[in-house]
């Protein structure tokens, strides 16, 4: 299969050629990657089974992790979900658009294969202008996970997208960097109290503010045991893992300075290539063969938009073992922690 690389800007008229040209192989039962404001999602036709089996083959995805519906519109939401509680209103009018998914009791009209074979379904309505174009013109809601091949860091630019999928979908629709870099929050809104089921950029605080009480999934921070069954996607599989080997190191900041450099020194003396994720202000305490920083400790959200376009670089520069810092839990730090539990397979190590 070749795969079709098309630039969008919506600002210029040439555009409107590549949204209904990937609209269109939509429509016919294809696969298109396209940006939106969290990272690039791989679209597919969410009422078609067989375009669902395609996500799946593309990403070599386990079948039993759900998928998530985007809409372009919220009256859209009606042909595809059975009831909308009223706390589910009430975010649906905090958050969306915006990187905020939710989970419904479905209609029959979404089938098995995009739900993992749940009776709920997860919906998005994204604010990025290219993914809600390409859903409008497609006259569907579209199933998009991550367009990354399953378990490796997601794309948060159309050049990963391609790493990943070249020759293996129709299309990637180019539309520059993801503005957030970390994959949507999930609330779970088909029971009478909300669950968050994956921490994004709408954080606990966000949402408890409008609806008061919510319940966090023990699934975020805990490797989940073999029998889980996963309500949304990414909470069972291990993710966002680049090929080397990933570790965290917890602590105090100068004994973890002290143990990533013990350690480092010694798998680089076994002829390892030893990489090291930091922060601006504390990179230069570190002694390893690439440091990366990842933004300033006192910036979230620079850190979670930099996170999976810095484990993909250790890839690119051939880097066998990553330590990696750890952040706070609160606000959007439960986001970065969740995903960098699941790099490292929930390897932490204590620094003293």
């Amino acid at each position: 299969m070749k795969t079709i690389v098309a630039k969008v800007d919506l600002r210029q008229a040439s555009s409107a050629e590549v949204i209904q040209t990937a609209a269109k192989i939509l429509q016919e039962g294809g696969l298109v990657a396209f940006p939106t404001e969290t990272v690039y999602g791989l679209g597919g036709n969410g009422l078609d089974s067989a375009a669902c089996e395609k996500i799946y083959l593309a990403k070599g995805r386990p079948s039993d992790n759900p998928l998530i519906l985007h809409i372009s519109e919220i009256e859209e939401l009606d042909r595809i979900v059975a009831e909308v509680s009223p706390q589910a209103r009430a975010l649906m009018d905090a958050f969306w658009p915006g990187p905020l998914t939710m989970i419904f009791k479905k209609k029959d009209i979404v089938p098995a294969k995009a739900t993992g074979g749940l009776d709920t379904v997860a919906v998005r309505f994204p604010n990025h202008p290219v993914a809600r174009a390409i859903i409008r013109a497609a006259g569907l809601p579209i199933a998009a996970p991550s367009a990354n091949s399953s378990g490796k860091p997601s794309p948060t630019r159309a050049s990963h997208v391609e790493y990943d999928l070249n020759g293996k979908i129709d299309m990637i629709v180019d539309g520059g960097a993801a503005e957030w870099g970390l994959e949507s929050t999930i609330v779970d809104v088909s029971d009478e109290i909300p669950m968050i089921l994956r921490p994004g950029a709408v954080t606990k605080e966000m949402i408890e503010a409008v609806v008061g009480q919510v319940e966090i999934d023990p699934a975020i921070l805990h490797k989940p045991t073999a029998d889980f069954k996963p309500k949304a996607p990414g909470m069972k599989y291990t993710h966002y893992s680049p090929k080397a080997e990933v570790f965290l190191v917890k602590g105090e900041q100068t004994a973890v300075a002290e143990r990533i450099n013990a350690l480092a020194a010694a798998e680089r003396a076994a002829g390892k290539k030893v990489g090291v994720m930091a922060t601006e202000e504390t990179k230069t305490l570190y002694h390893a063969d690439i440091i990366l920083s990842l933004g300033s400790r006192a910036k979230p959200e620079e850190i979670g938009a930099n996170l999976f376009k810095t484990l993909r670089k250790f890839d690119f520069l051939g880097v066998d073992v990553v330590y990696s810092e750890v952040f706070s839990e609160k606000g959007e730090g439960m986001a970065i922690m969740n995903r960098l539990n699941k790099a490292a397979g929930y390897r932490v190590l204590e620094a003293e």
